[in-house]
């Protein structure tokens, strides 16, 4: 009774009615709310903080920004329905004009991430020219993972977004983890269009999930900068479920000692015996490697299964 008490005090609102339907959209910053609805941040931040408080919406700093999406699915969608149902007998007329701007943030994230692209082309072409094309890569690591669904999925380090763009199709939740607000802004406004994708401030160390949560995570281009890739891939291997796939796209060792100042590589590169004595180490099987030579570095795959069977194993037993 005191949930339903606050979850009707929250909705008895014109503009909290507005928020919660510009975040079943998308997940948006304070400042872009505000934007948005017309309305001071001050005012927008008392607005969200009730609609947090009764479990409607989530807040999530991530640097200096604040991020709000949705609460938790058994608080809103029960909500979500009934405003749907009572939506087609009294069309909203704040839902257009609110549609228009929201339209309107989502250019401006796509024009920053255009600009911070730009300033930066040369820098992610000079490493891309040193190795096998990455659209072999992409496609090789399609072919390991292959198309079955999933539940959840991980991409730790997503940087921009693009291994979400490429397989979070397949999952019922798609998560992107990155410790970078700049990067996460960027994958934003790539994956605006992904209802089921949702983004995370967070390190690699210490991911956001409990244990067992996910049935796939991927570590695309980013151990070579982990300073403890062997305590990487044990928490990648900790939030995996029995049966769980962790997939390793990086370099095989290699003596490009320059890359170290040139682009904050920490290790260079990483052999076979290696990977597998972390997947070990972490109660990971090595399910396959492969090798992708072309260029004067090597792209390894790695792919590793969490020991014990999956939910659909044992069933199936």
């Amino acid at each position: 009774m005191t949930m339903a008490l606050e979850i009707f005090r929250a909705m008895a609102d014109a503009t909290r009615l507005r928020i919660l339907a510009l975040l079943r959209r998308m997940e948006l910053s304070v400042g872009e709310l505000a934007q948005v609805l017309g309305q001071s941040q001050p005012r927008v931040s008392r607005h969200v903080k009730i609609l947090c408080d009764a479990g409607l919406a989530e807040r999530r700093k991530e640097g200096s920004w604040v991020f709000v999406g949705v609460g938790r699915s058994d608080v809103v969608d029960p909500v979500a329905a009934a405003l749907d149902s009572w939506a087609k007998a009294e069309p909203d007329h704040w839902a257009v004009a609110d549609a228009a701007r929201l339209a309107a943030v989502r250019a401006d994230r796509a024009a920053s991430a255009a600009a911070w692209f730009e300033g930066h082309a040369g820098e992610w072409d000079a490493i891309r020219s040193l190795h096998v094309a990455e659209s072999e890569v992409e496609a090789a690591m399609a072919a390991m993972l292959g198309d079955a669904r999933v539940g959840t999925l991980i991409d730790i380090g997503t940087g921009t977004g693009r291994m979400l763009e490429l397989f979070g199709g397949h999952a019922r939740l798609a998560l992107g983890i990155d410790r970078s607000s700049e990067m996460l802004r960027l994958a934003r406004a790539k994956l605006h269009d992904m209802a089921h994708a949702e983004l995370r401030q967070a390190d690699l160390y210490a991911l956001p999930l409990d244990d067992g949560a996910a049935d796939v995570a991927i570590l695309h281009h980013v151990l070579h900068f982990a300073q403890q890739p062997g305590a990487a891939v044990r928490e990648a291997a900790r939030v995996l479920a029995p049966g769980g796939r962790l997939l390793i796209a990086d370099f095989a060792s290699h003596d490009r000692e320059e890359l170290r100042l040139s682009d904050a590589h920490t290790r260079l590169g990483f052999a076979d015996d290696q990977m597998t004595a972390w997947f070990d180490a972490a109660g990971l099987q090595t399910a396959r490697v492969e090798t992708l030579e072309g260029g004067e570095l090597t792209v390894k795959l790695w792919l590793g299964r969490r020991i014990g069977l999956s939910l659909r194993e044992v069933k199936a037993a």
